[in-house]
């Protein structure tokens, strides 16, 4: 609730409304820096101000007290009254013990601080008389919504979640904390803004006076209390506080006392600690060494004894209080109770810490090290983990056994978090070999991860001698979490190729195992093979187990599984036309996953496929080419196809035919290297035309007949539907229109019964263009036939009824185009949307055509300039929009100019968001009558 609509505010706004009215006084009351002169700030801009006096007077300043004018309404602000001496605290008291009519006082204080606690105008309280209504206002430090908001507005979307939590702990939502964080964080992180920025952020100027000040003013003796306060860094109860100071219970007792009075110290329902967590920081900076170090091993201690033990914490102290084997002993037993609870990202930061400080013995960095690793792999990236294991693996003195089950921990961190597959790939393979005899169970880990087909340069083939060398070893480990890891992959695998056992090996997966580690694998089964099920065509299934494995993810705390069935509905939803929100939804995944390419790669994909369906050609060869030119080399083998379809699709639209032929022969070449042909679906159609339109027709048929091929005996409906797609595709190319329009009728239907309706759209278009183009052969060749010949009767009824099957057909292709260009409009395809209407009035209907002349639009625009300027406001040059619509650049130009015109706009960038507030006349009619 605001200012202006809190119950005190509108009492106060009653008072200032005109003379005569009943005095009011509101006692505000914050802890420093919650805003309360803001507060005062926005009573003096209320509209019912602006008609009175307004009076400020800050207390304790030396300045002479405001005089009240003789009549009329009045807003008086007495700020910071907790300063106030005697003589001003006199004045306050006697105008409010004799308050004249009109009068609205506002008086601020920090509670805190106050010598009187409870009582802002000191004891004893004032006689306040009965007609002055006198009111209490608290300023609650901020929410985490509230925080969120000003986080918004000033870092806009680079601050992460995590940070804006970690904002609002450190600072305690004071209002003049987080400000002051935000003036740091705005300027010093130019991209995303994480917990670590906020951290790094250090302690504002203000708090720091405000808490080493508050602490300078105790009595010497008295300071240990705050520092004790301070090391332990959170709310603590009494007899705590007072054994981590070292002052015994008596003298414990006056200092605590004395630093609550002095408010150095407040006392919550969780304890007595600093008014704002953030102070700790700056208070136990300023405390020296050798006392500090005391203070920490007292607090280890005290720590020690708590049921359940806070071993992070405890942790900490150790290490500060110089107690290295106690360190070493609380990690361990933090990161392992981290792991079994899901919390795998807070091991991992404890573990990474700590492997990383010199003083951990070489017999420890062994022991912590595969706690960390195991974190990490169902973790998310971690560059700095990748660093401490490699260097520990290169370690001569450990135990073979222990660097093996590390290098199979880092090949598939290399692999999944950080998409290094090729290094990974190494790593994996030396670990299989290091842990085959002395491990088999870690063997047939390293092994099973080498199964699986999403590794860029190895074939199927390969895969599945590895699983099967994994099942062996699986089976001599008689470990049931191996066994499930093992079974988990074999069942991806098996999706993965459209094998028809893989529902079966699917259900078979231990998703209720009273082994959260048995869980864990299940769960990550569950979202690889959702993954594979969408690439095969099974979307409803595929939205089933994606939903499944998402819960069991969850509750299993994989937060790498989570991630990648995060990104994996994204690409569902590209597929299945739920476009609405999508591209935003992409740029959000893809910020919050920026650092780990595996995860981001089908968010980056997706939003370049959308970029393309609406004319953004530029931001899509920015999506599609991925993060860096690595990207691509290492992307997943069905994204890196569907990404290849796409560039090929482009050089295509831009005439670059030979740029598209090349992308085509390189991208097959990458499917029969992997030999995972339903993975081809969405290259196959596009690599045909490139490779017939160029004049190498026998490739684009050795094209289809390898995938054709390799789909013998496979459950995968969207990858026989792009085989037809593939054969109408050659059928165009070749000018065997006639051929081409029932396969690519046959095509359309098959891909709405996915369904998958950019696809089908994409095909019954085509469809109606091939017999739009079938129907101008026919009557070019029927005109050259009634030419040469010498009409008869019976000729004469020849041509009429080749005339009617004509006019049927054409209406048809018209029909399709419509269709086609309606569900472009739906799915927001705005470029496919404008080629689909071009080539409708390039074959518009004689008897539909429009009277001779050109139609008046006045200030309107016209169909084809509305056309033209969302082309053009997606950015697409002239150039590409003549080629889209069939018109030359000179009449694109003047058509831009019109539209530009029209719409009061010189630039073409604002064309796309000044096209939907245009009247476009007839615009639904013109496409469903070619016009």
């Amino acid at each position: 609730m605001t200012a202006h609509e809190s119950f005190w505010a509108l009492r106060l706004r009653r008072t200032l409304t005109g003379d005569g009215a009943a005095p009011v006084l509101v006692l505000v009351e914050g802890r420093a820096g919650t805003g309360k002169s803001r507060l005062v700030q926005e009573l003096t801009a209320l509209p019912e101000a602006a008609r009175a006096t307004c009076l400020r007077w800050a207390c304790g300043e030396s300045a002479a007290p405001p005089q009240l004018p003789a009549d009329g309404p009045v807003l008086l602000a007495v700020e910071d009254v907790h300063r106030a001496d005697a003589g001003e605290l006199a004045r306050i008291r006697g105008l409010l013990e004799r308050p004249r009519p009109g009068l609205a006082t506002v008086i601020t204080c920090r509670p805190e601080e106050l010598a009187d606690p409870g009582l802002a105008l000191g004891a004893p309280p004032p006689r306040y008389p009965p007609e002055l209504t006198v009111l209490r206002h608290r300023v609650r430090p901020w929410s985490v919504d509230a925080v969120r908001k000003v986080t918004a507005a000033v870092l806009g979307d680079r601050c992460t979640e995590e940070a804006v939590a970690r904002l609002h702990e450190r600072s305690g939502g004071v209002a003049q904390i987080v400000v002051d964080l935000l003036a740091v964080l705005r300027d010093s992180t130019r991209q995303r803004c994480t917990a670590a920025d906020v951290d790094a952020a250090g302690v504002p100027v203000r708090l720091a006076d405000l808490s080493l000040g508050r602490t300078a003013a105790l009595a010497p003796e008295h300071r240990p209390i705050v520092w004790a306060a301070a090391v332990l860094g959170e709310p603590a109860g009494r007899d705590e506080l007072v054994t981590v100071s070292g002052l015994g219970r008596g003298p414990g007792r006056r200092a605590l006392l004395a630093a609550l009075a002095g408010a150095a110290l407040t006392e919550s329902d969780a304890g007595y600690g600093l008014p704002v967590p953030l102070a700790a920081v700056a208070v136990r900076e300023s405390v020296p060494g050798p006392v500090r170090q005391e203070l920490h091993g007292r607090a280890a201690d005290v720590l020690g004894h708590r049921q359940p033990v806070p071993w992070a914490s405890l942790a900490g102290h150790h290490r500060a209080g110089g107690r290295i084997r106690g360190w070493l002993r609380a990690v361990e037993q933090a990161a392992r109770q981290a792991a079994e609870a899901g919390l795998h990202q807070e091991a991992i930061g404890l573990l990474e810490q700590t492997l990383a400080d010199p003083a951990v013995p070489p017999q420890a960095r062994a022991r912590l090290a595969p706690v960390l690793a195991r974190s990490a792999v169902v973790g998310l990236r971690s560059d700095q983990t990748v660093q401490v294991l490699t260097q520990i693996i290169e370690d001569a003195a450990l135990p073979a056994a222990v660097r093996g089950e590390l290098r199979l921990d880092l090949g598939l961190l290399l692999c999944n978090q950080v998409g290094m597959s090729d290094q990974g790939w190494k790593e994996l393979e030396r670990a299989a070999a290091e842990l085959r005899e002395a491990r088999p169970d870690l063997a047939a880990r390293a092994m099973s991860a080498l199964a699986m087909p999403y590794w860029p340069n190895s074939s199927f083939d390969v895969h599945r001698a590895w699983l099967e060398d994994a099942a062996r070893a699986a089976a001599d480990s008689g470990d049931e979490v191996v066994r499930t890891a093992v079974a988990a992959n074999r069942a991806a695998l098996a999706m993965s190729c459209g094998d028809p056992q893989a529902w079966a090996l699917v259900k078979e997966l231990p998703t209720d195992s009273p082994d959260h580690r048995c869980r864990l694998h299940a769960a990550r089964g569950l979202c690889n093979s959702a993954d594979s099920a969408l690439w095969l065509g099974h979307h409803g299934r595929a939205e089933e187990l994606l939903t499944e494995g998402l819960e069991l993810s969850g509750k299993s705390g994989a937060p790498y599984t989570k991630h990648t069935a995060l990104g994996a509905r994204l690409l569902l939803e590209w597929v299945t036309g739920r476009w609405a929100g999508l591209a935003e939804r992409c740029e959000t995944f893809v910020a919050a996953t920026a650092d780990m390419p595996v995860i981001c790669a089908d968010a980056r994909v997706v939003r370049g496929l959308l970029a393309l369906a609406q004319g953004e050609w530029s931001s899509a060869l920015s999506w599609l080419g991925g993060a860096d030119p690595s990207s691509r080399r290492d992307a997943a083998p069905p994204l890196a196809a569907a990404t290849s379809g796409a560039l090929i699709r482009l050089s295509l639209a831009r005439q670059e035919l030979p740029d598209a032929a090349v992308e085509a022969r390189r991208a097959w070449a990458k499917v029969k290297q992997k030999g995972v042909w339903v993975w081809a679906a969405d290259l196959a159609p596009w690599a045909v035309e490139a490779m017939a339109r160029t004049g190498d027709s026998a490739a684009a048929r050795a094209v289809i007949t390898e995938f054709e091929a390799g789909l013998d005996g496979r459950d995968a409906p969207t990858a026989r539907a792009a085989v037809t797609w593939s054969r109408a595709a050659l059928a165009e190319a070749e000018g065997r229109w006639l051929d081409a329009v029932p396969l690519y009728r046959q095509a359309a239907a098959a891909y709405g019964a996915l369904p998958r309706p950019y696809a089908q759209a994409l095909t019954t278009e085509a469809a109606g263009r091939c017999a739009l183009e079938a129907g101008s052969a026919s009557e070019t060749a029927g005109a050259d036939a009634a030419g040469a010949c010498r009409p008869d009767g019976d000729a004469a009824h020849g041509d009429e009824a080749q005339g009617e099957d004509t006019a049927g057909d054409k209406a048809r292709a018209v029909a399709d185009l419509t269709a086609s260009t309606r569900q472009f409009a739906e799915l927001g395809a705005v470029w496919d949307a404008a080629r689909a209407r071009a080539l409708l009035r390039s074959h518009q209907p004689a008897k539909e055509a429009r009277p001779p002349g050109r139609p008046s639009y006045g200030d309107r625009l016209s169909p084809r300039e509305r056309e033209v300027a969302e082309l053009a406001g997606t950015g697409l040059t002239n150039r590409e929009i003549a080629t889209t619509l069939h018109l030359s650049p000179r009449t694109v130009e003047q058509h831009v100019a019109r539209a530009m015109r029209k719409l009061g706009t010189t630039s073409r960038q604002h064309l796309a968001a000044m096209i939907d507030a245009a009247v476009l006349p007839e615009a639904m009619d013109g496409v469903a009558n070619g016009g």
